[in-house]
């Protein structure tokens, strides 16, 4: 007898794969609320640009719920998910985008969440960065992976990953050398 979907919101992530993985809709629109805040805040560090975020974040779950029946072990839900994400931001990078810059004059800005304070500086730091150190500095620092990890998910070289990782993260801190105040003295933000 199947799971009653108002049951979802409280079922072990596994179970709700493995429903997935037989079909079930309501089961990986669960995953989909659980891991899409996640899936976008990746995204929008990967590309510095929410309206783009969001749409990628969407390609990725389409893809996902296109390929879930491929995924091999129900525990492994979240890395499958990240592994998919790399590949449609890598994707997105490979092709030509025509409307690339079009966002610059749309009038998108005022439409986008107000962020103030490091938060909006670290965004622009992050931006400021070519879009393959961008993507090292985020997979390392907001993912947590280490160089081997993201070597493997992004099939890059290691000694490259490793890199990219010491030039952007010297790159950020003098960007964001405003918040780190002389030893004794206060930071203003």
């Amino acid at each position: 007898m199947p799971l009653a979907r108002k049951h979802y919101s409280r079922s072990p992530e596994s179970l709700l794969v493995g429903l997935a993985r037989n079909g079930d809709r309501g089961a990986y629109a669960e995953l989909v609320r659980r891991r899409q805040a996640w899936l976008r805040n990746l995204m929008l560090r990967f590309s510095g640009d929410r309206t783009l975020a969001d749409d990628l974040a969407q390609m990725a779950f389409l893809q996902g719920w296109q390929n879930i029946r491929h995924l091999q072990s129900r525990g492994r839900f979240g890395a499958w998910l990240k592994r998919i994400a790399i590949n449609v931001w890598l994707q997105y990078l490979r092709k030509k985008d025509p409307l690339r810059h079009a966002d610059e004059h749309s009038g998108a800005e005022g439409a986008q969440q107000e962020v103030t304070g490091i938060g909006m500086d670290l965004d622009r730091a992050l931006a400021a960065l070519p879009v393959e150190v961008r993507l090292c500095i985020v997979l390392s620092y907001y993912e947590g992976m280490n160089h081997r990890e993201i070597t493997e998910y992004t099939d890059l070289p290691l000694g490259t990953v490793k890199s990219h990782i010491r030039r952007g993260t010297k790159r950020l801190r003098e960007s964001l050398s405003a918040y780190t105040a002389p030893p004794g003295e206060e930071v203003m933000t």
